[in-house]
């Protein structure tokens, strides 16, 4: 048994704790160095994991070898190693923007990065829900103190918001754990997955009640239509470092419920298959109508890239939605592409508000700022590739979301929101960039020009829509085989039987 599935949630778990000592507490460019170089060796390890994964499968790891449905139980398939590596890089390009100065408005910003990046780490890799629970909510403890990191009275409004109903979904996500466990006997998701075909009938309504009740806390934790209205002020108050590593955090939502409608609820649970695609469906429609909207209609350049988030995580339920292989596919590509495009933005959004003086980044005439050729040059790249036009990685992932639809109905649907999006998305980018650099005062420039750690952290988040779109055959190939094997259950049940102790 390989112990290399541990170690994206170990590694951070053991960061966090050295920083916290004091001979590296207490010196800033040592807490620097070690957390930058500890997500750098976070990349390269899920790097590695992602090619055993590819080499050898499915990889089952049983802590304490305690077997399911008991023990505590990582799963690693390409979809969810795909994330730790997408979080891994994501994390790499927030820290080092956060090292340059950023994290000195907290002493325990490094630690609690960390720790933020283990409950990622372990929400992704969990094969068991009441472990999915307790990640859930290791992230979400640090995510309340990144959150009001550095102060002021918009953080913690909007924390006292996010706080607040994160703690109620927690609540409802316990309900929900008890119901099926109480009928199922099992959190076990492959367990689970065996066992949802022959519920007793008796039982069926109590399962059924289950599953919609972890609807309601993965679409709290997506911010998908009505469950939303915390986004917008919570990532846009924000310190930059934070809100680009929050770009993941609604993603765990949909990969919550891809995994979970995929495998447990799949076509394979009989009365209760596809029992959340009568919902995600027209929610995943209005949430992008509305992020478009809210695009649109935003003042300030961070609440438009927060509801250019709302945008993708309804696109991405849409796919979710339909439930085949392309539209998974397409969910895994447009997530990658979409997280990490929003994470840039904000952290130029930043960059740019530093250079403006008083107008920061509200949408209105200001002074120039001191850098225009390189801020608007990376403005004009993200733009593009978030709006979806061609030809960078934007522009593939609408075309896989588009060719995913195969129903007349859906088509029309589906076709008709996401091009009249991508239109009042183009129109709020390119009123937000005229005003930013074209529409500015007579007041001399901000001499405050970024620093190397910020443009880097920049343009690795960017460089990734160019690879992206340079490698996107092979790309496509992985996240279709990935589609692939999250649909194949019978061979996720065959992991788990096959494990030494376990019985049908």
């Amino acid at each position: 048994m390989s112990h290399l599935i541990l170690l994206p949630v170990l590694l951070p778990m053991l960061t966090a704790l050295l920083i916290m000592l004091p001979p590296v507490h207490y010196s800033p460019n040592r807490r620097r160095w070690l957390s930058m170089g500890s997500t750098l060796v976070l990349l390269l390890l899920s790097l590695w994991l992602l090619r055993q994964t590819l080499t050898e499968g499915v990889t089952f790891y049983a802590l304490g070898n305690w077997q399911p449905p008991f023990g505590i139980i990582l799963v690693a398939d390409i979809v969810s190693v795909l994330m730790v590596c997408l979080t891994a890089f994501l994390a790499l390009g927030a820290i080092c923007y956060g090292s340059a100065g950023e994290d000195e408005r907290g002493s325990f910003f490094h630690p609690l990065f960390q720790f933020q990046l283990m409950g990622i780490n372990g929400a992704f890799l969990t094969g068991d829900l009441f472990n999915l629970f307790v990640f859930f909510e290791v992230l979400l403890i640090a995510s309340y103190a990144l959150l009001i990191h550095g102060g002021g009275k918009n953080k913690t409004k909007a924390a006292v918001h996010y706080v607040i109903l994160n703690l109620a979904g927690s609540a409802v996500f316990l309900f929900a754990l008890a119901i099926l466990y109480g009928t199922l006997g099992t959190l076990n998701i492959a367990d689970m997955a065996l066992k949802i075909a022959s519920v007793p009938a008796e039982n069926l309504m109590l399962v059924k009640a289950g599953g919609l009740l972890l609807l309601i806390v993965f679409a709290l934790k997506a911010a998908l239509l009505p469950l939303q209205f915390w986004l917008p002020a919570t990532y846009s108050s924000a310190s930059p470092p934070v809100a680009a590593l929050f770009a993941v955090m609604t993603k765990i939502g949909v990969y919550a419920l891809l995994r979970v409608y995929t495998t447990i609820f799949g076509e394979q649970a009989g009365p209760l298959a596809g029992m959340a695609s009568v919902w995600l469906w027209p929610l995943g429609l209005t949430t992008i109508a509305l992020g478009a909207v809210g695009v649109l209609a935003s003042q300030d350049f961070k609440k438009l890239v927060a509801n250019l988030v709302l945008v993708s995580v309804g696109s991405l339920v849409c796919l979710v939605a339909l439930g085949n292989n392309a539209a998974n596919s397409a969910v895994l590509y447009y997530t990658l592409h979409s997280t990490l495009v929003t994470a840039a933005l904000f952290l130029l959004a930043d960059m740019i508000a530093l250079q403006r003086g008083k107008a920061a980044d509200r949408l209105v005439s200001a002074r120039r700022v001191a850098q225009p050729v390189l801020l608007g040059t990376l403005f004009m790249l993200a733009a593009i590739s978030v709006a979806g036009l061609p030809p960078l990685s934007g522009f593939i992932g609408k075309i896989m979301m588009l060719q995913a639809v195969t129903d007349g109905a859906a088509q029309l649907a589906l076709w008709a929101v996401v091009l009249i999006s991508s239109l009042l998305v183009l129109i709020g980018l390119s009123r937000a960039g005229s005003t930013l650099f074209w529409r500015v005062g007579g007041q001399p420039a901000n001499e405050d020009k970024a620093k190397p750690l910020q443009i880097f952290a920049v343009c690795w988040l960017l460089s990734a829509s160019v690879a992206l779109t340079v490698f996107a055959g092979p790309m496509t190939e992985l996240t279709l085989q990935g589609a692939e094997q999250l649909a194949d259950v019978a061979s996720a049940i065959s992991v788990i039987l096959a494990q030494p102790g376990v019985t049908p």
